[in-house]
């Protein structure tokens, strides 16, 4: 799947690309180790990621540098960089036709609710934002603890369509 020489790539995809992707895929380029490469990308992307989605990732001393939304065309071009996993985080994303990835890489569907659609004060829609980054956070994790250089893309596959999303409704 993965030659010892460059990291995992894997990919996160949501139909605008603003806001959970977005989360993912900081995220995982934060805690990734090296050994994760992480991008993002929509099938209908919004002109920019979520400023409350930002705002989060600031929060939590995650860099937002260089992140935007882009359409997953991008991802399926000769010159781009192959794919070892694709991650869809919402429900439409994962309904929809993906384009081909070349290669064939491991797929996985981890929904989260929109933070997006959260309605109330300012503080409340962040909150939404911080709750859904704990929640990939978690999960990511899990993935960045795989032995994954012993792993084949159908075990990979199977062990991140394993990985349950954890109880995010409770508060501490």
């Amino acid at each position: 799947m993965n030659s010892n020489d460059r990291p995992l790539n894997v990919l996160f995809l949501c139909t605008h690309n603003s806001a959970r992707s977005i989360l993912a895929e900081a995220c995982l380029n934060h805690i990734g180790r090296g050994r994760f490469r992480a991008f993002s990308a929509g099938s209908q992307p919004r002109s920019a990621p979520n400023p409350l989605a930002l705002r989060a990732l600031e929060e939590a001393r995650i860099a937002t540098d260089g992140l935007s939304s882009k359409t997953w065309d991008v991802f399926g071009a000769a010159d781009a960089p192959q794919m070892d996993l694709v991650i869809t985080v919402c429900d439409n994303a994962a309904g929809e036709t993906c384009p081909y990835w070349p290669g064939q890489p491991a797929t996985a569907h981890w929904g989260y609710a929109d933070p997006s659609a959260t309605e109330g004060s300012e503080e409340e829609r962040l909150e939404a934002f911080r709750r859904t980054l704990i929640a990939i956070r978690q999960r990511l994790e899990l993935l960045v603890n795989l032995p994954l250089t012993s792993l084949d893309r159908l075990a990979l596959q199977t062990r991140v369509r394993g990985m349950t999303a954890p109880d995010t409704t409770t508060t501490a």
